[in-house]
């Protein structure tokens, strides 16, 4: 009897274990209700985008993606099931963290926080005309996030690295409002609560440093990568973190861009290195 009872107890443990474990032997990872980020479909990206940074869509349609990587002024465009690359030069050599499409014009993120603005009608030319370049709007510090906002032409921009967060534990952001001559205004400011991702995680100390953001049209949820640590946090309209999900290292090298198309279909982009390509991640929309 003493034996039965020993081996029902190990069968429950073998159960429970194999159920954190995925049919090709890797372990799978927790995911919004809404997508599932094991099974994603991957695109291989060109040697020119293996530092891909931010990603975006136009409108949120799919027949073009818009890239940019850390070490050329270059906005790329690309259609994902072609090899075929283009660009538009937009400025000299340096850091760039991410890209947005807001209205008709596109906005560049440089890690200083200088912002790069040029109308959409000059992508696919060599070299764009008419570049705006803001400094000085926002505060010392390392950006790597940024997202527009088409239904209120408003730019969010969420610092990576800010003297004041140190103390408030207090992710801070940044808003403005896009003026159709392509003016920049401040019009706010927003925060990430780094102590609800360690309640959430339940862990004391959690570094989170965000390389992306990007907010779901079908549920007005924000989805905020941070690339340091692998993770993905969710949080509501308000901004209020509800949920956060550890990524697979496997498929996760380095998450630097997200965006949804109109489909409400979500991508991660992820650097590469010498040896691992970098890549583009779909995850399809579960209604």
């Amino acid at each position: 009897m003493k034996k039965l009872k020993l081996l029902y107890k190990l069968s429950i443990v073998w159960m429970v274990t194999l159920s954190g474990v995925s049919c090709n032997g890797q372990p799978r990872y927790d995911s919004p209700q809404e997508y599932d980020l094991n099974k994603p479909y991957k695109y291989s990206m060109p040697d020119a985008l293996t530092e891909i940074s931010g990603i975006a869509f136009y409108r949120g349609k799919t027949d073009m993606l818009y890239a940019e990587q850390d070490e050329e002024g270059r906005v790329y465009s690309l259609d994902l099931n072609d090899p075929h690359l283009m660009y538009t030069k937009f400025d000299k050599k340096g850091d760039y963290e991410d890209i947005a499409i807001l209205g008709e014009q596109v906005i560049v993120l440089r890690s200083d926080g200088a912002l790069f603005v040029f109308p959409f009608n000059q992508i696919g030319k060599p070299v764009a005309a008419n570049v705006k370049k803001w400094d000085n709007l926002l505060p010392p510090g390392e950006y790597e996030g940024m997202y527009a906002d088409e239904k209120t032409s408003q730019l969010y921009i969420l610092c990576k690295h800010c003297s004041e967060e140190k103390t408030n534990k207090n992710g801070g952001g940044f808003i403005f409002k896009l003026l159709p001559n392509g003016t920049l205004k401040q019009s706010g400011q927003f925060g990430i609560n780094v102590r609800d991702i360690e309640t959430l995680l339940g862990k004391k100390k959690v570094q989170f440093h965000p390389s992306a953001l990007a907010k779901n049209p079908k549920t007005n949820e924000w989805y905020i990568l941070s690339s340091v640590n692998k993770l993905l946090v969710v949080a509501d309209a308000g901004r209020k973190v509800k949920a956060v999900y550890p990524l697979a290292s496997s498929l996760f090298l380095q998450p630097e861009g997200i965006a949804f198309d109109n489909q409400n279909n979500l991508y991660i982009s992820n650097e590469g290195d010498k040896v691992t390509k970098a890549t583009v991640l779909k995850f399809n929309y579960k209604k």
